[in-house]
């Protein structure tokens, strides 16, 4: 809804139907959703980093479609802004940290590959992908996140919540479809 009005990319009917076939996977999914009244504050927060990630992709796309800039340059421009405010309010609040020198791998890892690279390849996909597409690819990540932890941690899934999961994924199909005029 927000790259309709702030950078003009209207969905096709069939993108549209996609998105409402994706959120019915997912209600499909959760449903029934039983939540105690100790969660309102973890629902809040969530609430805010659904439309702090769709301001995101919004911006993002913005940037990345009309810009000279490569997308590494825009990797490092934004991540080197917020790695250096959490670096100072991280080293701030609890002082420098202890690393160990058999961290320092993990931490190149997940520095380089898992955050860096990955994030250029995002903002790469962001040249050619409207918002809707790369949110509703980005979407996809609590499919995912179900079949690793049945895979790598023996979670059971529901044939309720494989049923939500291919409804999911077949709306995540329909607006990643392109149809030649």
């Amino acid at each position: 809804m927000l790259a309709i009005f702030l950078i003009k990319e209207i969905p096709t009917l069939l993108q549209i139907f996609g998105v409402a076939l994706f959120i019915t996977g997912i209600l499909t999914y959760f449903y029934p959703v039983n939540l105690s009244s100790n969660q309102s504050t973890g629902l809040i927060v969530m609430t805010v980093g659904v439309f702090a990630n769709a301001a995101s992709a919004v911006l993002g796309r913005s940037v990345n479609r009309k810009s000279h800039l490569t997308p590494i340059v825009i990797t490092v421009i934004s991540m080197g802004i917020g790695s250096i405010i959490l670096l100072s309010v991280g080293i701030t609040l609890q002082g420098f940290p202890a690393i160990k020198v058999e961290n320092i791998f993990y931490l190149l890892w997940l520095a380089v590959v898992n955050t860096a690279l990955a994030f250029t390849l995002w903002n790469y996909s962001l040249r050619t992908l409207t918002a809707m597409e790369s949110s509703i690819i980005n979407g996809t990540m609590l499919i995912q996140i179900a079949v690793l932890a049945w895979i790598f941690l023996g979670e059971d899934i529901s044939f309720k919540e494989i049923i939500g999961m291919l409804i999911a994924s077949s709306g995540a199909v329909l607006v990643q479809l392109k149809f030649k005029k």
